[in-house]
Parts: C-alpha cells; sequence; structure tokens
C-alpha cells in the first residue's frame, strides 16, 4: 500500500475545476526547497502551533515534523524553537519567511504601479499622485537601496535624484524634469557671495543625492572644504545644518530655499527607469509625465522638460 502520509504530502489535485495559481519554490545555498516548506513557515508564524500548523495545512504531525527537520538538518540551523507549550520561528526562520514573501510578491498580479526611490523625486511623485490617472505605490528611500530592489525585481519603475547611478550601471532612463543645488546655511553662518567664500567649509554629505556636482565644481575651483559627515536624506541635512552654528550642505533647489551660488553648475535631471516592461499602463505612465503631467511638476517647483511642457 502507498505510503498514506507521502501521498498527503505529494499529491497533485486532478481536479479539473482547481484556480491554477503559481506557486514558488527557492533555492538557498544549493539546496532547493518547495512552497509546502514555506507555508509551513508562514503558518507557524501565525499559529504559534506545530498541532494547529499540521491541521490547517491537512498533514499529519509526524510529516510536519519531518519536513522541519529535514530543513533544519540541511541548513544547519534551527529554524522553529520551543516556546512555552508554543512554538515560534526562530531567526533564522523569520528570515527565510521575509525572502519568501519578497519573490511570492513578484507572482501576484498587481494593479498599483510599484516605484521606488529617491527622496526627492519620489516626493514629487507622492505630492502629484492623487492627481495621476494611474494607480501607484511609491517608496521612498535613497538612489542605491532603490536600485537594489530594482535588481530583484521588486518594483516596476526605478525613480532617480541623480543619473549618476544609471550612467554607471547602462540603465536606459528618462529624464522628466530638472533640479539644481541651493547652498544652505547654518543660521549663523558667514555670508557667501562668491565661490571663494566657500572656503574651508564643513559640509554634510546626502548619499545618492546630486551633490557630486558641487563637490566636483569645489575642487576644480581649488576651493578646500570638507565633508564631515554623510547622511541618506536630504531632510536629515537639513535639520543637521539648521541646528549647529559649523556646518554647511547643498540641497536640491525643487525642496528647499537657499543661496543659488552654484545653481548653473549643479543643474540636473531627476529621472525614471522603467523595470517591469509587460504592463502598458507603466509605459503610459511615463509618457504622461512627460508630456500632459509636465505642468504639475513645474508646480511642484521643479523645471519642465523643454518643449514637453504639453502636448
Amino acid at each position: 500500500m502507498p505510503n498514506r502520509e507521502k501521498q498527503n504530502e505529494d499529491d497533485i489535485s486532478n481536479n479539473e475545476n482547481n484556480v491554477i495559481k503559481p506557486e514558488i519554490g527557492i533555492e538557498i545555498d544549493g539546496i532547493s526547497f518547495n512552497y509546502k516548506f514555506f507555508e509551513t513557515l508562514e503558518s507557524l508564524s501565525k499559529t504559534y502551533s506545530q498541532r494547529k500548523t499540521a491541521k490547517e495545512l491537512k498533514v499529519s504531525h509526524s510529516v510536519l515534523n519531518r519536513r522541519i527537520k529535514n530543513a533544519e538538518d540541511k541548513l544547519g540551523e534551527k529554524l522553529v524553537i520551543t516556546v512555552g507549550s508554543g512554538s515560534e520561528l526562530s531567526e533564522k526562520g523569520y528570515e527565510l519567511l521575509d525572502l519568501y514573501y519578497k519573490y511570492k510578491n513578484r507572482l501576484e498580479d498587481r494593479q498599483e504601479i510599484i516605484i521606488a526611490g529617491g527622496h526627492i523625486i519620489t516626493g514629487l511623485l507622492q505630492a502629484i499622485s492623487y492627481e495621476l490617472p494611474f494607480k501607484t505605490l511609491i517608496y521612498s528611500s535613497d538612489d542605491e537601496s532603490a536600485y537594489e530592489l530594482a535588481k530583484q525585481d521588486l518594483v516596476d519603475i526605478l525613480a532617480l535624484d541623480d543619473p549618476l547611478l544609471a550612467f554607471e550601471n547602462d540603465l536606459n532612463f528618462t529624464a522628466i524634469a530638472y533640479d539644481h543645488m541651493v547652498l544652505i546655511s547654518p543660521n549663523h553662518g558667514k555670508t557667501i557671495e562668491k565661490i571663494e567664500d566657500l572656503e574651508g567649509l564643513k559640509f554634510i554629505g546626502v548619499k545618492g543625492s546630486a551633490q557630486r556636482l558641487a563637490w566636483s565644481t569645489l575642487r576644480q575651483e581649488n576651493i578646500n572644504f570638507t565633508i564631515d559627515r554623510e547622511v541618506k536624506s536630504q531632510f536629515d541635512a537639513f535639520k543637521i545644518v539648521r541646528n549647529s552654528d559649523e556646518y554647511y550642505t547643498f540641497l536640491n533647489a525643487s525642496y528647499f530655499n537657499g543661496n543659488e551660488i552654484l545653481k548653473n553648475e549643479t543643474r540636473h535631471v531627476i529621472s525614471l527607469v522603467q523595470i517591469n516592461d509587460t504592463k502598458d499602463d507603466i509605459y503610459n505612465l511615463i509618457e504622461y509625465l512627460l508630456f500632459d503631467g509636465q505642468i504639475k511638476i513645474g508646480e511642484q517647483g521643479f523645471i519642465p522638460m523643454k518643449p514637453w511642457k504639453t502636448r
């Protein structure tokens, strides 16, 4: 007779009325785990009980134990720990579950366009999102962190505050607006009227921003300066400068009022990179921003991409 537990675990339904949906397995360190293993982790994270999880997954307790034990033996780490009279995922177990969710999300048919990128451009997109004829989910970080998500196919559009990352990685980007950097001074900072007045100043840097244009200009003009700290957000840099008596920074003019001493030298584009090419709406959104959306972009303090102010 066939092993009923084995059959229960491996059966494939032949019911023609079943809804077909993809299920994923993931290879970790050369070891393959099927979706049933991840279903076990997901259920345990909610029930905190192996007995309840076995019932929910319609397998025997011994099948569930074997499934967990085999995975732990292969990985050499505990995935489930005993807590009181129940069970809970270990730190490694939750780590694997998070990995599963990331890949599972890729299989879901999303109506929303997922956008991730720098604080400046995503701030713009969030500000006009209610007026856009598209459903969007917008996540704000720095350019490099957003690019890591894009490489994992977790976003539809990569939004860049600075096109340098696109140039470095040979990405095909679409510029949607111009911006430039302004000098932000501390409340009791010295008066800055010419570039030579920047000599010897201490700056707060912002990772992934277009500040590189300001630093390059200062070096070309043989201006001595130091970047004492680097933060991820321009808003963090602004707070630090305004609460100090010694630090300065360069931030985007679209969001901050400041000295435009390097306006021409720091002019740059903010841009979008289409990651997902399977949805027409993604291409249509970018086209909309290039044409009809240019008026809304201008209203947010950016310089529209001429001559595409409107159709």
